[in-house]
């Protein structure tokens, strides 16, 4: 396979977030002044390699138009679908003709606001001349337990567990395959790399920074303004 160095990006925001318990998806609430979705994209589009961003929407998403990034040329929208993987296969199918077999997809969540400049770079650095890719992540930290029923049944060994982050980034194809045929098995898809895994390949991970969280709950919220006003 012949490795180009073209980058594209991919950000399923079609997602609702139950859990923030608000009235709008939590892509869409305000933090320092501006929508979640605004400062993830302004993080993306100031990363120089990236030719263009394509963001999946809900179809009746009402808010997207009051976005100032929402004018930017380098960004193209196209319709999600039901489930994160649905989204992100809507965006890579909305590259076709334009992306290249080989060519370097990011994927990134529209809830993760605090992205950093050097994350991308080192990502972009270690996978550049890998045939697959791979994702951010972190190592735990933590002790991790098993727990049924409300009862823990074993305490795992946490040398061996890294927390997935975002971008994960792949080969355009690859990563378009995999999703397509693990949608078509019925596997359960929880991010990119499971089911480029599910196809029988090994993702690297690369150590991202603990500050690049997720908007998940309402607390989140001001841990990710703080991360915001202080780089």
């Amino acid at each position: 396979m012949t490795l180009q160095q073209n980058y594209w990006a991919v950000v399923p925001a079609a997602g609702v977030g139950k859990r923030m318990g608000a009235e709008i998806p939590k892509q869409y609430l305000e933090i320092s002044g501006k929508p979640v979705l605004q400062h993830t994209l302004e993080r993306l589009l100031a990363f120089p390699l990236l030719q263009k961003i394509v963001v999946a929407l809900s179809p009746t998403d009402p808010y997207w138009p009051e976005l100032p990034v929402s004018s930017d040329p380098r960004i193209a929208v196209v319709a999600g679908g039901r489930e994160r993987a649905d989204s992100v296969l809507a965006g890579l199918l909305g590259l076709a003709g334009i992306a290249a077999d080989g060519d370097w997809v990011l994927v990134h969540d529209a809830a993760r606001p605090c992205l950093r400049e050097s994350d991308l770079h080192t990502l972009v650095k270690t996978l550049a001349k890998d045939a697959v890719g791979g994702i951010l992540a972190l190592p735990s930290h933590d002790t991790l337990k098993k727990v049924e029923a409300g009862k823990i049944v074993q305490t795992l060994n946490r040398s061996a567990i890294w927390r997935a982050l975002t971008p994960q980034m792949f080969r355009y194809q690859l990563l378009r395959d995999a999703l397509s045929q693990a949608l078509e098995r019925g596997i359960e898809i929880t991010d990119e790399a499971s089911a480029v895994e599910a196809c029988g390949f090994t993702p690297k991970v690369v150590e991202g920074r603990s500050d690049n969280i997720k908007i998940t709950r309402p607390e989140d919220l001001a841990l990710a303004a703080f991360f915001l006003e202080h780089p």
